[in-house]
């Protein structure tokens, strides 16, 4: 946290500007000897710069450098913004010409790391950067805006307030029971708090599942034997040639992608590899990874074909799915019925040759996840699976404490319970961290950011 760290923040190609950023207590004396223009020690704070970058006596590029200085940054270290010509071979060697100066090339989210460090955002905010940048809908950018303003953390913030306020006045009654005008902490009056805590904890937690389903979107997969039509049922869904359809049984051996919207929210579409017996190796490779994918998927479409009896194979796969989120699709009614219909739930009949069935497998797919109650105006909620984990977390520990409370357990106790979960909900915004985390959480930025 000592040096001065440098980095390209946009992305590299040909464009109008590329933007190099530079952050530490050197900042302003190490692009000063590469630039020709004013002194940046001397202007004027947040103001921009019209100069050359110079390698010695040669000119590089023609730039605009913005000078920050601490605290008032995006870091609270003195912060400078340079401005080229984007070009690969500018902006590199601008960057080369940093680094040869003084500066450290920034690891990936390592601006964004310090902003946190320095006390500038907190750990949801942070997630909301990033989150802003990876946006792919309006919702989600409306989910990333409310992290990085802070109005999610706030949520938060009144937990451990209200955690604060319990722990307090347990503390005085310990410390000071002669005081008669004190109220009494009972475990009768803790019971009440907690269960109002927990409340608002299942309210949050509730809204929040909905939240991380419009962020990350929903992981599906379509599976099947061979020869079902899940090539050609994703062709249909994303509207675009993207995987290969022939009548050959065993076309697909890998992963095939692909994203659609529905209602504002994105499916991740992952065709797979027909599930079948095979001694072809390669063939055998694809048809394992489509069977471990289901454990990870937020929805499976299972394909089956109208004109064949369901298999014993098939049969295992429904047993599978029956307590996941899945919609089994019957393709092929346009040829002459084999298939028994009594044995499927949750089912949709389909005609890919014939064009039939598509918007029915949308509007089921809208049914199960609610996806016009996600609709929703108030985006002020977690949506990180980490932020999340930790507040189910912290909500089983408050059912703990009930239990304790209800068995009568010492209210010193209580309040050794109650200082844990405070400390649980101060990880999710991070005023409470481990370097592990933190290190593994900003790993995953762009570099520059």
């Amino acid at each position: 946290m000592n040096d001065t760290i440098a980095a390209i923040s946009t992305s590299s190609g040909i464009g109008a500007i590329s933007i190099i950023r530079v952050s530490g207590k050197d900042s302003i004396k190490i692009t000063n000897k590469i630039f020709k223009g004013k002194d940046l020690s001397q202007v004027q704070d947040h103001s921009i710069n019209y100069g050359y970058i110079v390698d010695k006596d040669n000119k590089i590029d023609e730039v605009l450098i913005s000078v920050m200085r601490a605290p008032k940054t995006f870091t609270r270290e003195d912060v400078v913004e340079i401005n080229t010509h984007n070009g690969i071979a500018i902006t590199n060697k601008v960057l080369e010409l940093l680094l040869l100066n003084g500066c450290r090339l920034a690891e990936p989210g390592e601006f964004t790391k310090r902003a946190f460090l320095n006390g500038r955002i907190d750990l949801i905010e942070a997630e909301g950067v990033m989150d802003l940048i990876n946006a792919k809908t309006e919702k989600a950018r409306k989910i990333a805006m409310n992290e990085v303003n802070g109005e999610v953390s706030t949520l938060i913030k009144n937990l451990r307030q209200k955690l604060i306020e319990i722990l307090a006045n347990i503390e005085v009654n310990i410390d000071y029971p002669e005081y008669e005008d004190i109220e009494e902490m009972t475990n009768k009056n803790i019971l009440e708090n907690v269960e109002n805590i927990s409340f608002e904890i299942n309210n949050i937690l509730s809204k929040s599942e909905d939240m991380k389903i419009i962020k990350e979107g929903i992981k599906t997969i379509i599976i099947g034997s061979p020869n079902v039509g899940k090539s050609s049922i994703l062709n249909r869904l994303l509207n675009e040639e993207k995987a290969i359809v022939t009548d050959i049984a065993g076309t697909t051996r890998d992963i095939v992608e692909g994203s659609i919207q529905i209602d504002g929210i994105v499916l991740n579409i992952l065709d797979t590899a027909g599930i079948r017996k095979t001694n072809d190796i390669v063939e055998s490779i694809g048809v394992k990874k489509s069977l471990d994918l289901i454990n990870n998927a937020d929805l499976i479409l299972y394909v089956l074909n109208n004109n064949e009896i369901i298999s014993e194979e098939e049969k295992e796969i429904l047993k599978k799915i029956q307590n996941k989120n899945h919609i089994i699709i019957v393709n092929k009614v346009d040829l002459k019925k084999k298939i028994d219909l009594s044995i499927l739930d949750n089912y949709i009949e389909m005609s890919i040759k014939n064009d039939t069935g598509i918007e029915d497998l949308r509007k089921k797919i809208k049914e199960i996840f609610k996806l016009e109650k996600i609709n929703t105006s108030d985006f002020t909620y977690l949506s990180s699976a980490r932020s999340i984990s930790l507040l189910k977390k912290a909500l089983i520990s408050l059912e703990d404490v009930k239990k304790g409370i209800e068995e009568n357990i010492p209210v010193d106790m209580v309040e050794i319970d109650l200082k844990n979960i405070w400390s649980t909900l101060g990880e999710i915004i991070g005023e409470t961290y481990t370097d592990e985390l933190i290190d593994q959480l900003f790993s995953q930025f762009c570099l520059g950011k």
